[in-house]
Order: structure tokens, then C-alpha cells, then sequence
């Protein structure tokens, strides 16, 4: 990740784009900004406005109004050969491959090169150079026919990086593959940007990308970023109802439909509470269950507890029933939001 003092590798900034004339908007004055070397997701439902914005970085799409900047060079100020030259710098990986079908591995990572008017030598040593990164250096005679799904992506990639970019921009990669090849390829970007020193923009409608890969993620809906921040902080404090939704998708919710019904009702002269409780933070790991119980006199039965790492950091999210006399049970809640644990209740 960059220092504070260290300018950000893509900068946008007040972004709007109608399609067409009192047609859709597609973005609506959207802003913000990728750290160099981080991985930023973006997410949101089709038709959110994702596709827009990831391509207004290399101005595939142009924006209305706004201002793009990608490593310091204001891109609506370029003219036709700088912003070729500014491309160049900036690869972007397919939803559906795209790929050459009557092309080999090799000459379809090469095309770029080709298109550039590097000589053939020079394309040569570097899809040599490049496909030992990508898995795929025994797969350069092969044709896309001759590959699977995940091949076929790390084709994609490898030729997304042929001129050494600088910024990886990737439009819904993995939407296409099974659970275990989006997984590969998740680690693939991931070990490549490590390598290669890159700053990754993705977009994605899976919650599960951004868990898996990204630092920062952005949630649009209807052409507006909603909510933004940490990935950790997004998962475990989400603000925004559409984000909360997207967050329950990856750690499910926590009561199981038709628990609550079967709980026992509260003892005479006592009161029972339904409650979340998410852990996350420096008493992520504390056992605060156990010290509830004892230290306050009261029963706590877990009714369903997950327990997870989100950006490298411990998370859990558990649903409780605390049974004991009125005001102890709300002075252990209580108790438990002073250790900084997220704690809400759950109508019964």
C-alpha cells in the first residue's frame, strides 16, 4: 500500500454519464480514489453503473463531466496519441475473454504488442517473460478451444499485462468460472500485483470478490457510490441497507429462519433478549460470551455463530439468547458495546 504522502493512482472525481439525451444515468457524480498498490473493489447490481465507471478510467467511456486522473495525467486533457500512449499503462482483464480464437495462447498475448508495432523479437521475449506468471507457459502453442474457463482468464490477464502496466483494471473476471477457478484466479491477481508492484481496480456483483482480494471497496447502486471505505470496516459496520444485504450474502444471517420461534420463553421474573452481536476489533478474539454470563448472573444461549477473517483480521458474528432478571441482561449488552462489539437486537 502507498504512504499517506504518496499521490493516488487513479483519482476520480465528480464523474457523471447520461446515455443519450433524458436517457439512463449512469453515473452520478461519483468520486474516489485507488492507493497505488492497492486492490480496490467495486460492487454493485447490474446495472449500477459499475461498467461505466471502470471503463472511464481509460476513457473506453467518456464522461460527461468530472475529472479522471490516472498517475498524476489529467485523461480528458490528452490528446489521441498521449492517451494512447496513457492505455498502454493501463491493462484491463474481460468478463468473457476475448480472446483470438484462431490465435494461439501466445500470439493472442502478443497481439497487443503487435497492434503497438513492437517488433517481433521483442513480442517474443516478452510473452515468454510473461506466461511463467500466469501458469499457462506449457498452454503457448495451445488454441482457446484446447482450454478451460480459468486458462482461458489467465490468458486474458497475461495479455492485459503484455505492455507492463502500471494499473490492472478487471470487468466482472470471474463471473464467468466456478467457485474454485474464481478462487485461482482471485490468488493470481493478488501474487501479480505483489510482483509486479500494480494497482488493481475491480468490479464485481459478489461480495465474496471483495472479501477475498480487495483493501478498499466501493458499493454503487443506481449510478452513485452509497458507502466506501476498508473492506473490514464495510463488512463488519456496514451503513447502508443495500451494503448490508451484499454483506449478508457472504456471511449469512444470523438466525436461521424459524429459530426464534422455538426458544424457550423467559422464566417468571425474567426477561429474555434477542441480539447480534458482531465481533470484530481489538476483543475479536476476548471471550466475552463466558464473562457475560458469569460476572452478570444470567443465562446466554448461542443460537447460531460464525467465525471468519475479513483483510487479514479476525471477525465473528454471533446471535445470542440472554435470559436473566430485568436489568442485568441490558446492563451485560451494555457491557459488551463498552468492549466496542457491534450488539443489535433482533425482533423476536
Amino acid at each position: 500500500m502507498r504512504e499517506l504522502d504518496t499521490p493516488p493512482a487513479i483519482r476520480l472525481t465528480g464523474l457523471r454519464k447520461r446515455f443519450a439525451a433524458g436517457g439512463t444515468v449512469a453515473l452520478d457524480d461519483v468520486s474516489l480514489e485507488v492507493a497505488q498498490g492497492g486492490i480496490f473493489g467495486i460492487v454493485g447490481r447490474s446495472g449500477a453503473g459499475k461498467s461505466t465507471l471502470i471503463r472511464s478510467v481509460n476513457l473506453l467511456e467518456r464522461p460527461d463531466a468530472g475529472r479522471v486522473e490516472v498517475l498524476g495525467a489529467d485523461m480528458l486533457a490528452l490528446g489521441e496519441s498521449a492517451l494512447l500512449a496513457a492505455r498502454r499503462g493501463i491493462g484491463m482483464v474481460f468478463q468473457h475473454f476475448n480472446l483470438h480464437a484462431r490465435r494461439t495462447v501466445a500470439e493472442n498475448v502478443a497481439f497487443p504488442l503487435e497492434v503497438a508495432g513492437l517488433p517481433r523479437a521483442e513480442r517474443a521475449a516478452r510473452v515468454a517473460e510473461i506466461l511463467p506468471l500466469v501458469g499457462l507457459e506449457a498452454k503457448r502453442d495451445n488454441y482457446p478451444a484446447q482450454l478451460s474457463g480459468g486458462q482461458k482468464q489467465r490468458v486474458g490477464i497475461a495479455r492485459a499485462l503484455a505492455s507492463r502496466p502500471r494499473i490492472l483494471l478487471s470487468d466482472e473476471a470471474t463471473s464467468a468460472l466456478d467457485p474454485e477457478t474464481t478462487q485461482e484466479i482471485l490468488a493470481l491477481l493478488r501474487a501479480l500485483r505483489d510482483r509486479l508492484d500494480l494497482t488493481v481496480l475491480l468490479i464485481t456483483h459478489e461480495m465474496g470478490v471483495v472479501k477475498a482480494i480487495c483493501d478498499q471497496v466501493a458499493v454503487m447502486e443506481a449510478g452513485r457510490i452509497i458507502e466506501q471505505g476498508r473492506v473490514f470496516d464495510v463488512f463488519t459496520r456496514p451503513a447502508h441497507a443495500t451494503t448490508r444485504r451484499f454483506v449478508a450474502e457472504v456471511i449469512g444471517h444470523a438466525v436461521p429462519a424459524g429459530t426464534l420461534a422455538r426458544l424457550p420463553a423467559p422464566g417468571e421474573g425474567q426477561e429474555r433478549r434477542l441480539v447480534q452481536v458482531v465481533f470484530a476489533g481489538p476483543n475479536s478474539t476476548r471471550a466475552v460470551v463466558s464473562e457475560a454470563s458469569r460476572d452478570f448472573g444470567i443465562d446466554i444461549n448461542i443460537i447460531s455463530g460464525r467465525v471468519d477473517e475479513i483483510a487479514g483480521e479476525p471477525f465473528g458474528v454471533m446471535a445470542l439468547a440472554a435470559y436473566g432478571p430485568p436489568g442485568r441482561v441490558g446492563a451485560a449488552l451494555d457491557w459488551m458495546r463498552g468492549l466496542g462489539l457491534d450488539v443489535t437486537e433482533i425482533a423476536p
